[in-house]
């Protein structure tokens, strides 16, 4: 029993026991909400809030996990995750298992030091281990060193980037200087001489507005715009009623013909209003 109990522990406090039949947690005293009666939701009109995961969310397959200091907290669930490395981004947090994981902590409180956090998640995949990232909620800090991992190593652009993580873990919500950060480094990557890999996968093939402070180009994007006016057909019927009045039958209209010039090198000025095409 015991054995079988911890091969599904409890998706909301991670520990071992029974929640589905209401047994309480020997570890931490969790036990499922008491659900009000269907004449108080009725009567309220809106259901109890569901409390968050013990799960961190999985942004890359297999590899790279996004959570919160609870997520990290919880030795035994990481274990049955395959997880055996963690980056703590938070200077504050302590690393509670550096007996049973390998911990990378950065030290800057303020400034997001993404080629120091980079540099240990792009080793962590080459060594084919599973990564475990987190701040105090894994809302903004966390999920800003993932974005910038992503950036750094996908070549994907920074709201591809963003909706990624979003779309994994809705409750993302990047402060204002952790976005003006991003997108200093975004400017650092894309603008740079040195050239970003270009990746066959992307996300998605189209990305709405964020909305959260991100640059919008200016004015509206217009297709560029060529000379669609067609010649007039030689086959273009004309009205009797709107002969040129300069028009005449037979040989005399030879005369009106002008030979081109030679300083003009052979090309005749066309008297319609269209310029000739510049061959460069």
């Amino acid at each position: 029993m015991r054995k079988r109990e911890r091969e599904n522990p409890c998706g909301i406090c991670g520990h071992y026991h029974k929640y589905e039949q209401g047994e309480v947690c020997g570890v931490c005293g969790h036990r499922p909400p008491a659900s009000p009666a269907a004449g108080e939701q009725a009567a309220v009109g809106v259901q109890a809030p569901r409390p968050g995961s013990a799960f961190p969310s999985e942004i890359l397959k297999e590899f790279l996990f996004l959570g919160s200091y609870d997520n990290a907290s919880r030795s035994e669930l990481l274990k049955t995750m395959g997880i055996s490395h963690i980056l703590n981004t938070v200077p504050f947090c302590q690393n509670l298992y550096r007996n049973s994981f390998t911990y990378h902590c950065l030290q800057d409180e303020k400034n997001l030091q993404f080629d120091d956090a980079i540099q240990f998640l792009e080793q962590c995949e080459r060594d084919k281990s599973r990564v475990l990232v987190h701040c105090m909620s894994g809302k903004s800090r966390s999920p800003s060193f993932v974005i910038a991992f992503l950036m750094k190593t996908r070549g994907w652009r920074l709201a591809q980037c963003f909706q990624w993580v979003k779309e994994r873990r809705p409750q993302v919500q990047l402060a204002e200087a952790a976005q003006q950060q991003l997108i200093d480094y975004e400017q650092k990557l894309f603008n740079s001489a040195v050239s970003i890999p270009a990746q066959s996968f992307a996300p998605t093939d189209s990305f709405p507005s964020l909305g959260f402070g991100f640059p919008k180009p200016s004015g509206d994007i217009q297709v560029p715009i060529f000379n669609q006016q067609a010649p007039a057909s030689i086959f273009e019927r004309v009205s009797p009623n709107n002969l040129p009045s300069n028009f005449t039958f037979g040989s005399e209209s030879s005369s009106e013909v002008k030979h081109p010039d030679s300083d003009n090198f052979g090309v005749v000025k066309s008297s319609g209003g269209d310029g000739m095409m510049d061959s460069s």
